[in-house]
């Protein structure tokens, strides 16, 4: 499905977030959020999700508007994997992931939802951990567990805030190639906000650069990932090489 945000802008009081950002990104395909920080990316990601209402603009998913579509709706189409996934209880991980097909169940959960839930826990590599309680487990741990619960409500809009900020390196490669893989095989359109350039560069076929609420460049890695961007909107020098096809950033020290 085709995600189209137009002109969406958000305040807390007369502090202005965002303003009037607009893109539009195609199925299949991974977008990268990039920016400092305090730049929006979670706000943005919170506004799509309905977490937060933006006092302007729309989007769309297809003809679907998100932005008025009520929540056992929207929760079959838009899932969404906060940066912080410190639950505020804890709960076994086969718990914690069955919650992401709420939307689906009546009173109960059917064989079919049991059945989803064991087939995200083997997809990443979350079995042996299953009864365990989730503030039993490391940081990165957590993010895989509620990507599965996010995977469980079956999204056609996948939404995730620095997903692999709390793993080792590893871990971040065997996360995103899942995403990448979840794109190509479901057609998934996907948007996720991340610090590590290079590892966006891997992954993600488009790129959006904010700054200063507003976005600074979208489009493909030649035309966002370059040394002038990095330097306007990070503040730092760097050289933007090729490498194995994609783009690669080498920082120069300050």
């Amino acid at each position: 499905m085709t995600l189209c945000v137009t002109d969406l802008s958000f305040r807390y009081g007369s502090r202005q977030i965002l303003d009037r950002v607009s893109f539009t990104q195609q199925e299949g395909r991974i977008l990268a959020l990039l920016g400092p920080n305090g730049t929006g990316k979670t706000t943005l990601l919170k506004s799509l999700s309905g977490i937060l209402r933006p006092f302007e603009g729309s989007s769309f998913l297809d003809e679907e508007d998100l932005l008025h579509m009520n929540v056992r709706k929207k929760a079959k189409l838009v899932a969404y994997v906060p940066q912080n996934t410190n639950p505020a209880f804890p709960m076994r991980v086969i718990d914690a992931v069955m919650m992401g097909r709420r939307p689906f169940q009546g009173m109960r959960s059917a064989r079919k939802d049991e059945q989803k839930v064991m087939e995200l826990l083997s997809l990443l590599e979350l079995t042996p951990f299953a009864f365990k309680y989730t503030n039993e487990l490391s940081g990165g741990e957590r993010q895989r567990v509620f990507l599965a619960r996010a995977l469980c409500q079956e999204p056609r809009l996948l939404l995730l805030d620095e997903p692999t900020s709390s793993m080792d390196l590893k871990n971040q490669l065997r996360t995103m190639s899942m995403v990448r893989r979840l794109a190509d095989e479901q057609n998934l359109t996907v948007i996720v906000s991340i610090h590590d350039i290079n590892l966006a560069a891997m992954y993600c076929d488009d790129f959006l650069m904010l700054c200063d609420r507003k976005v600074y460049t979208f489009g493909d890695a030649q035309k966002v990932l370059t040394g002038e961007n990095m330097e306007k909107v990070y503040g730092v020098k760097a050289k933007m090489d090729e490498y194995n096809g994609y783009r690669h950033m080498i920082l120069k020290k300050m």
